[in-house]
């Protein structure tokens, strides 16, 4: 199983014990967190756990998932979950350079390559951003609902995209 991906400007690699620190800074920063599925990190311990799930999850071949590096520093995170939801994380300071688009066709491809029928996302409605890059890479929606995650104390909707092999 590969487990590097090269794009121009990016290397994605399989996520290790030693990113721990670059991890924790990045789910951290509540503008990055905003949209995710738990709050921000608020100690590294929170991150080790996290870090560890998901080394778990590929060892078991639950998650295709990689750690985002560019220039040899880690800049986020970007894979697949339960074989084909994509997720991701992009450190605020590497905003709007289209990396996130560099990295996720890049883990579309490779997953369309070994087989992968679909690829879906679950999106926040309020997350416009998210929602313009995933339709940028082909991603269309395929419905809605209310109060599916419960953050903190408050509940987040949800937009259902999907994408097939073209």
């Amino acid at each position: 199983m590969t487990k590097v991906i090269e794009t121009p400007r990016l290397r994605l690699r399989r996520m290790t014990e030693a990113d721990i620190p670059a991890l924790y800074a990045i789910m951290r920063d509540p503008a990055v967190m905003r949209f995710w599925s738990t709050l921000p990190h608020t100690t590294e311990a929170e991150t080790a756990a996290f870090v560890t799930r998901t080394i778990a999850a590929v060892a078991a071949g639950e998650a295709d998932d990689f750690a985002i590096t560019r220039g040899g520093t880690v800049i986020g995170k970007a894979g697949l979950w339960r074989g084909g939801e994509i997720g991701f994380l992009l450190g605020r300071a590497h905003w709007g350079q289209g990396l996130a688009a560099e990295a996720l066709a890049a883990v579309i491809a490779r997953a369309f390559a070994r087989g992968v029928p679909e690829i879906t996302a679950d999106v926040d409605p309020e997350n416009a951003a998210c929602l313009r890059l995933l339709a940028r890479l082909g991603f269309r929606e395929t419905g809605r609902a209310q109060a599916t995650f419960l953050i903190g104390d408050a509940w987040a909707d949800s937009v259902y995209l999907a994408l097939r092999p073209a």
